[in-house]
């Protein structure tokens, strides 16, 4: 950046924003309207022109910028990363006005120069988006260490704007990444900021590449593609950097005969089945599979999938029928008002939530709109019986020794539509499929749909019941150890 005409000017800032503000304030007092300024970037490799005449620390010392800094806001900083050659005259423009007579500018929206302010800063905003999105690190081993590599092609000087997200994401890493213009390294919680270089000279080997088109193949719904979005949100220009874009066209090539088997699927009632992976080594894995779930129709209408949560070998597993509205939104299950009378029934029952693992028969939310409202709808058995293969892998992962079925659906996914809780509740099931003991009870959302003067009773109900399945556990552990 190199402010030219009659204006001092310190060593070039090389598009600093913080310096910007710096002289932009000092402009402002000597009274230099922005006609009488013309700025130029540093990046065209353009000398500087201004003598060093005032220099950082004097610029520190006498100026102010805490005014500007505010009025431009989180648009001035977006904007300022811009590659518009001429963003630096827009933000004083700005600047200037703001600061002689028109206070309130920043506020109208139809105001030229605001609103190309704003269309900077939005472009900016969306290519921090596509970096957050698109950058894909290399493992290489550096003096005996792991560190992790990427190359990424932003349109706009993003990358000390994005770093920090990165520095959060992967903060156990020692990690580097390159643009052209600059690169950004993070070890022991610092961000060092260095030159760019091409992407020619990043080391192309990756000793994680296959694994990861493995991954992004064993989650591609055929059933969801739409070309032009895809290539709207992935533009093409990134795929060079992008390990999966190898096999996309591979994987477009093979959606109609992949989304043919999936109508099979649910046609003859295999529901999840096409979508569990083939070696479900563990629950993460499922968890990421099932989030591209279509076994059934609910998945279309959900927001997310919200699997099971818990310990992986977890004593006591709990069931639930689907998620609700909350659950929905917030991807974990049982946090709505149903989760709250089920951890006040935990509690009284003497059970630790965090030591139990918490899912549903069914993973997606099921309901029907009314207005603003999103109303629950009690899932099919066809439903139930299609995602009854995630429950399945979810038992077989975590291996309970004691399985809580609350409510019906719960119930007739482990033993079919015929299951009733008036019929099995009180009783002890032995389920040899699964190898755990049964204990059936209602659904905490009975406790809120009971009048007010039954809530107490049935609430007291459910924590017997899960207090029974306590006691079945401190059973077993007692006969194990006496052998």
């Amino acid at each position: 950046m190199e402010c030219l005409d009659h204006a001092p000017q310190l060593a070039d800032p090389e598009g600093c924003y913080d310096t910007f503000l710096k002289i932009a304030a000092y402009l402002i007092e000597q009274s230099t309207p922005p006609g009488g300024v013309d700025w130029q970037d540093s990046v065209t490799g353009l000398p500087s022109l201004f003598p060093s005449t005032l220099s950082q620390s004097v610029l520190d010392e006498r100026l102010d910028d805490s005014q500007l800094r505010s009025v431009l806001g989180r648009s001035g900083e977006l904007a300022s990363c811009h590659s518009d050659y001429h963003r630096w005259t827009l933000l004083y423009k700005i600047a200037w006005r703001t600061q002689n007579g028109e206070r309130a500018l920043m506020g109208d929206i139809l105001d030229p120069d605001v609103r190309e302010l704003d269309r900077l800063a939005h472009t900016v905003r969306r290519d921090i988006h596509k970096m957050k999105a698109f950058v894909r690190f290399k493992r290489l081993q550096d003096d005996n260490q792991e560190r992790y590599i990427a190359w990424h092609r932003p349109d706009h000087r993003i990358l000390r704007l994005a770093a920090p997200f990165f520095a959060r994401r992967f903060g156990s890493m020692r990690w580097t990444i390159f643009t052209e213009h600059e690169s950004v390294s993070y070890e022991e919680g610092s961000l060092v900021f260095g030159k760019g270089i091409p992407a020619s000279d990043v080391d192309n080997v990756d000793e994680i590449e296959e694994l990861w088109k493995a991954y992004y193949r064993s989650i591609f719904n055929p059933a969801r593609i739409k070309i032009n979005a895809m290539v709207k949100e992935m533009p093409r220009r990134y795929w060079s950097t992008l390990p999966e874009a190898d096999i996309i066209q591979q994987l477009l090539d093979e959606a109609p005969s992949r989304v043919r088997k999936m109508i099979e699927a649910q046609t003859h009632g295999e529901g999840a089945a096409a979508f569990l992976p083939d070696d479900p080594v563990s629950l993460p894995v499922l968890q990421e599979h099932a989030e591209h779930c279509a076994g059934c129709g609910i998945a279309e209408m959900a927001t997310r999938t919200v699997f099971g949560e818990g310990p992986q070998k977890a004593p006591i597993m709990l069931i639930g029928e689907q998620p609700g509205d909350e659950e929905d939104r917030v991807g974990r299950p049982f946090v709505g008002p149903a989760g709250q009378v089920l951890n006040r029934a935990l509690e009284a029952a003497g059970l630790d939530r965090s030591e139990l693992y918490i899912t549903n028969a069914v993973k997606h939310f099921k309901y029907e709109p009314r207005g603003n409202q999103r109303v629950h709808r009690r899932a099919s058995a066809r439903e139930i019986r299609a995602c009854s293969h995630w429950l399945n892998a979810e038992i077989a992962q975590v291996q309970p020794e004691v399985i809580v079925l609350l409510g019906a659906a719960a119930g007739q996914s482990l033993f079919g539509a015929g299951y009733r809780v008036g019929a099995h509740r009180g009783q002890t099931i032995d389920h040899q499929r699964v190898a755990s003991k049964i204990v059936p009870t209602i659904h905490p959302s009975m406790v809120l749909r009971s009048t007010d003067s039954d809530r107490s009773s049935v609430f007291q109900d459910l924590v017997n019941d899960l207090r029974h399945a306590a006691e079945i556990l401190g059973a077993r552990d007692l006969q194990d150890e006496l052998g």
